[in-house]
């Protein structure tokens, strides 16, 4: 389905974006620049609601609302561990965009397509503003939908990438997915974790609950995006990472209480939340990012994110709409 193909509004129902659409109408660059514009605009991530997260039969159902002066909106997904025995998806959901004055529904868009592309989005925001101008080599530990997203973000913010490493426990997805990276115009290989000591930049897509790496083999010039996890007792960095590096997150609060790679350093006293700092400061040019250590992006996920994207998804909808009345 292309951008005019979405469900028409008729009778004042608002249009049903789906993930097809949704990737005609946002590229990755655009998605970043939504995520940065959010920023730079006035939003306060401090301010945010924390994820709600209920228990129901099954699983977890799991809500993020989020508001601005011009929309308001709200996740709902559900994680369904069972599901996995059932050919189904273990994360499902949608978003519901509304206006943020009169709050008259505007949109519905597929939540887990807009969360594969939100995710990279962020780190992209991230990396663009950590990382080596010259990065070429990208190494990633996943292969699945966030993993591929990654690459598209980071080859989003720095073109001169040439190169993917790929770690990942089944042999078959990694050679599926190098398959993949080489079809898009980039060389790639199997990799090991040992392998970081070659990388510019490294993205940690998978629900690893353990470090993944050895950070003493990491570049002095390496950022690295840890996304896999909203947990505060898991950890995808070692907590050397966070001695030796700058240390970026998507909010304090956040860090604290969803991102144990940091909450569980802070609790332990092996790292001072003072040195923490955040994405709003990074992209407003108010972090110093020194040559002589390795960068850390911890991802958790905001409500204020999905609100960015879905936002820009629908004022893209609304002029290709427009266009093809």
């Amino acid at each position: 389905m292309n951008a005019t193909n979405a469900t028409t509004p008729t009778n004042e129902q608002p249009p049903y974006i789906d993930a097809e659409t949704m990737a005609g109408l946002i590229p990755m660059s655009t998605a970043i620049e939504a995520v940065e514009t959010t920023l730079k605009t006035g939003l306060d991530p401090e301010a945010e609601p924390p994820r709600g997260v209920v228990d129901v039969p099954g699983g977890q159902l799991l809500l993020m609302p989020s508001s601005t002066t011009s929309y308001t909106g709200v996740k709902i997904a559900t994680v369904t561990p069972g599901n996995a025995a059932r050919d189904l998806p273990r994360v499902q959901g949608l978003y519901l965009l509304l206006d943020g004055t009169t709050h008259k529904p505007l949109a519905l868009l597929d939540g887990i397509a807009l969360t594969s592309l939100r995710t990279p989005a962020v780190s992209g925001a991230a990396i663009r503003h950590l990382a080596v101008p010259e990065t070429r080599r990208l190494l990633v530990f996943g292969t699945g939908p966030q993993a591929w997203g990654h690459v598209e973000a980071v080859r989003a913010v720095r073109p001169t990438l040439e190169h993917v490493d790929v770690v990942a426990r089944t042999p078959e997805r990694v050679a599926a997915f190098v398959d993949r990276c080489r079809e898009a115009g980039l060389s790639a290989a199997p990799a090991t974790p040992a392998d970081v000591a070659s990388a510019d930049v490294v993205c940690c897509c998978t629900t690893a609950r353990k470090p993944l790496f050895d950070s003493t083999l990491l570049p002095a010039h390496a950022t690295v995006a840890a996304v896999g996890s909203h947990e505060p007792d898991a950890r995808e960095v070692d907590g050397g990472l966070l001695e030796r590096g700058l240390v970026v997150a998507e909010s304090h609060g956040v860090a604290l209480r969803e991102c144990g790679d940091i909450a569980l350093a802070v609790a332990a006293g092996a790292f001072d939340v003072g040195r923490l700092r955040t994405l709003g400061e990074l992209v407003r040019g108010e972090v110093e990012v020194a040559e002589d250590r390795p960068r850390l992006f911890k991802s958790a996920g905001m409500a204020w994110e999905d609100l960015g994207v879905a936002a820009a998804a629908y004022e893209r909808w609304s002029l290709a709409h427009a266009a093809s009345a």
